[in-house]
């Protein structure tokens, strides 16, 4: 386990070592005595003074637990980011050092290594939460009952205001109590389960089993992962099912962890470069071009940069040297190679770059290889793989064309870097991407190089566009052109109106690239480029935009890529993945365009959403997902651009995966009230128009021979609810495709029960709802289905309803979430309340949501009228 500090002005040892020493026995108890952790590493800041151990291939961004500055959406509040689905790793556990520091939230959320552990299991098991803050009651028959797991947690329901309670009225509309009303839990329970509900609870030491699961609640666990309880999820589909179902029993408590606390220096790169013979033309161009982009915006003041060249032999074409100013960069670019000739000893090459990495402290530990080569090793690489792995150094690699060498997977796997897949137009700029891909990851967002744009052209006149650079960015700013054969005539103009041409570029006529430096910072708004091919023939034309934070207070908005799985047989789908995000918070409203381009020529453009349905696992959670279905033999490459106008952007707080904070408990009968949960208030940010590139890991499709193309299902839907407005039933779910979510779906199949259950275990036999006349519409689309009921429906009666759809090949989906909805018709009078003054309030709700309802059926009578959709008939 990795445990990432990140903020200066806090001391990690030993409540973080306190928290994770009782965590590990309180885990090991939890899961049958198996489970324990035995190596924990704290990654610190690199502005911590001291005589920390050097991190090796640990960074930032891949760490498992950050302890960082409150996410202002969540406060304090413990929370697991979890973007994939039941069953999978989640991304990060976020504690905040108040979190730690401060013991008046323990009541609230119980001791700190239960926290840690109820956490731990969102994370590695891809658990879900047994509670619900959207849906808090449901009802159970006429019973209202707090969601939860297990249904034997006894407690109160009360509405507290003011730090006074009251008992919960009920909703004359719904049955169920009133908004703010909360359930509040003995302290004293004999109850040993469950962790994912409530740990605050002193009896709370189990995850929930099959027999004390409660499917009926209405919680992300139950609609995440099928109704299943979160021990079967843990020890039939998690990552780590198979050893716990193998492994016995510890027959004594597991010893403490071990920690090991380390730092990451500055930056030490060396960039191996193939000169082969294969390399000349266009590639060794290309080269020159995307690595002096790299040397001269993307890599950060300080870092060391060395430079190696190999192809039969390899030599030192530049020492390591200290990235200080302008003349040290250039310098660098000066030595990039320009010749070509030999074969492909890649062994001679790593080994001389750990060479050059040795200079600054004789260790190659935690250093960084940029490795990139466009052919098969003509030597035996096996016999240097092993040094490459005690070297303790992150090895990314670079795959220039479909002929290079699978070697560089393999290396990239074994030492925690990226592979990227390249190719050498100009019109992809895929080359230039990758080199721009290799950010400093030190968890700190204001010091990193942002790619705003990446586009190419080919034309015999214009190249124009617009980039809007917002407030969060502006620093830094560099527009850097490269051209096929001729250099254009170059207009770029400010949101002001201030015009840069020709007088204010840099030609690299060697290198065919023209850059322009704004000086300061760059003024927000849209910036208009126009690039004019002054000769006959067309040529192609690249730009690239980078820039950094604006201010160093500032989070940029920043974007990351990233598929489900590094490669796919075919088997299964993959899922495309990009996070837009500013300081933790999602960047909602953003358009989200996917590609994906093989060495073999496949290419695929998705458009990525975030909206619950089909791949996304949480709407408005700043997570953008897409299936990718079209798997065709290859190894491709990743990018994603994002746009979005301007406007105010709304940060929604969408509920991730995190622990209870319990507003009191019943003590000797009386309520005794934890202090009130912090509220958030998060305004708006208007930021501007802006757009954003991302250059994800490469993957490998690999498809055996001759087997047929992949045939996907529809995908399950998870989003479907009802409601009855009378006696008239409401459906309303998204549509999924004819490959997951990808085209139209052939047909729906929904069936009902007045038992979850019947439709849980046996959807088959449940009871069928005409739909004969129900069209799909294409994935992504909002569907809604309307029908009266031939029979009456009791007053109290609660139906329970779920969907299946079919592709045009008859091939099924998955039976969709159940959606419930309870037929309650209010009475004469309120319920019960022991506050008087609250009867006259209940008559005059009842007055107004009985005025609500007929103006309702109203709506939906007119609506039917309109639509004239044919019903279905239960």
């Amino acid at each position: 386990m990795i445990c990432r500090i990140c903020w200066d002005k806090f001391d990690p040892w030993q409540l973080t070592t306190d928290m994770i020493t009782s965590g590990s026995q309180y885990l090991f108890h939890a899961v049958e005595d198996k489970v324990f952790f035995k190596e924990v590493k704290i990654l610190v800041p690199p502005t911590w003074k001291g005589n920390y151990e050097r991190a090796k291939r640990e960074t930032y961004d891949k760490a498992s637990v950050f302890i960082d500055r409150p996410n202002p959406i969540f406060g304090d509040e413990p929370y697991t980011k979890q973007m994939k689905g039941c069953g999978e790793e989640g991304e990060y556990i976020h504690f905040t050092p108040d979190f730690l520091l401060d013991d008046d939230l323990l009541d609230a959320y119980g001791t700190r290594e239960k926290v840690f552990v109820h956490e731990w299991a969102h994370l590695r098991w891809g658990v879900f939460d047994e509670y619900s803050e959207e849906e808090p009651f449901y009802l159970f028959g006429n019973n209202i009952e707090p969601t939860r797991c297990i249904k034997d947690i006894r407690g109160r329901n009360y509405k507290v205001t003011n730090g006074k309670h009251v008992h919960c009225p009920t909703d004359v509309a719904t049955g169920l109590p009133i908004k703010g009303c909360q359930f509040f839990p003995d302290r004293e329970q004999e109850n040993s389960a469950s962790i994912m509900y409530m740990q605050s609870l002193d009896s709370v030491k189990a995850f929930c089993g099959f027999m004390d699961h409660n499917y009926e609640a209405p919680n992300m666990q139950n609609k995440k992962c099928d109704y299943r309880s979160t021990s079967s999820v843990i020890f039939e589909s998690s990552v780590d099912s198979d050893a716990l179902n193998t492994l016995q029993p510890l027959p004594s408590p597991p010893p403490p962890p071990t920690f090991t606390v380390i730092q990451r220096q500055h930056r030490v790169i060396c960039l191996i470069l193939d000169v082969s013979g294969s390399m000349k033309g266009e590639r060794i161009l290309r080269l020159q071009q995307a690595a002096t982009l790299f040397l001269s915006e993307i890599v950060e003041e300080g870092a060391q940069v060395g430079i190696v060249k190999f192809s039969t032999n390899a030599e030192i074409v530049s020492p390591l040297t200290t990235l200080q100013g302008k003349e040290s960069r250039d310098g660098l670019i000066r030595h990039l190679p320009k010749t070509v000739d030999g074969s492909t000893n890649m062994c001679n090459g790593l080994n001389l770059g750990f060479e050059v990495l040795k200079k600054d402290d004789g260790s190659t530990k935690g250093d960084d290889l940029i490795f990139l080569t466009d052919g098969e090793a003509t030597d035996k690489v096996e016999d240097c793989l092993q040094s490459v792995v005690d070297s303790g150094a992150i090895v990314n690699t670079i795959a220039l064309g479909p002929s290079a060498s699978s070697v560089l997977i393999t290396m990239a796997n074994l030492t925690n870097g990226k592979f990227i897949v390249a190719d050498q137009s100009l019109l992809s700029n895929q080359l230039v991407d990758a080199f721009t891909s290799f950010i400093l990851s030190d968890g700190d967002p204001t010091k990193q190089a942002i790619q705003l744009v990446s586009i190419g052209k080919n034309t015999a006149d214009w190249f124009n566009g617009t980039v809007p650079i917002d407030r969060t960015v502006g620093n830094g700013t560099t527009f850097t052109v490269i051209y096929e054969k001729s250099i254009p005539t170059v207009h770029i103009e400010a949101p002001s109106g201030r015009v840069y041409n020709q007088a204010h570029v840099t030609n690299h006529q060697e290198t065919r690239t023209i850059t322009l430096n704004i000086p300061g910072t760059a003024e927000p708004g849209d910036w208009k480029y126009s690039f004019l091919n002054i000769r006959a023939a067309a040529q192609t034309m690249s730009l690239t935009v980078t820039s950094r934070a604006a201010h160093d207070d500032v989070n940029p908005i920043i974007v990351t890529a990233e598929m489900n799985q590094p490669s796919a047989d075919g088997s299964k789908p993959m899922v495309v993945y990009a996070e837009v995000k500013q300081n933790r918070m999602p960047v909602l409203g953003a358009k989200v365009m996917a590609t994906m381009e093989s060495d073999t020529g496949h290419s695929e453009l998705l458009h990525l959403l975030d909206n619950g349905a089909g791949a996304d696992t949480l709407k408005d959670d700043g997570v953008y997902s897409r299936y990718f279905t079209k798997l065709k033999n290859g190894r491709y490459s990743l990018k994603v651009q994002v746009t979005r106008e301007g406007g105010n952007i709304p940060f929604t707080p969408s509920r991730q995966g995190g622990s209870l904070y319990v507003p009191g408990y019943i003590v000797d009968g009386e309520l005794q009230l934890n202090p009130p949960k912090p509220p958030v208030n998060v305004q708006p940010a208007d930021v501007g128009s802006f757009t954003r590139i991302a250059t994800g890991e490469s993957f490998v499709v690999s498809v055996p021979p001759n087997a047929p193309p992949p045939n996907f299902p529809p995908n399950k839907v998870t989003d479907l609810s009802a409601e009855i407005l009378e006696d008239t039933v409401l459906l309303n779910w998204t549509a999924p495709g004819e490959d997951l979510d990808q085209g139209t779906a052939g047909s729906y199949e929904i069936k009902w029960s007045e038992d979850l259950e019947v439709l849980q275990k046996n959807f088959s036999g449940a009871n069928v709802l005409n739909t004969s006349a129900l069209q799909p519409q294409e994935a992504g689309s909002s569907e809604q289905h309307h029908f009266l009921p031939d029979i009456p429906i009791p007053n109290g009666t609660t139906l329970f309803f779920a969907l299946r759809s079919e592709d045009k090949e008859a091939v099924k989906s998955d039976v969709s979430n159940i959606a419930r909805v309870k037929k309650f018709v209010p009475g004469p009078t309120s319920t019960e309340t022991p506050d008087p003054g609250l009867n006259m309030s209940a008559v005059v709700i009842s007055v107004c949501v009985g005025t609500l309802v007929v103006c309702l059926i109203a709506a939906v009578a007119i609506y039917v009228k309109k639509r004239q959709r044919n019903s279905g008939v239960i």
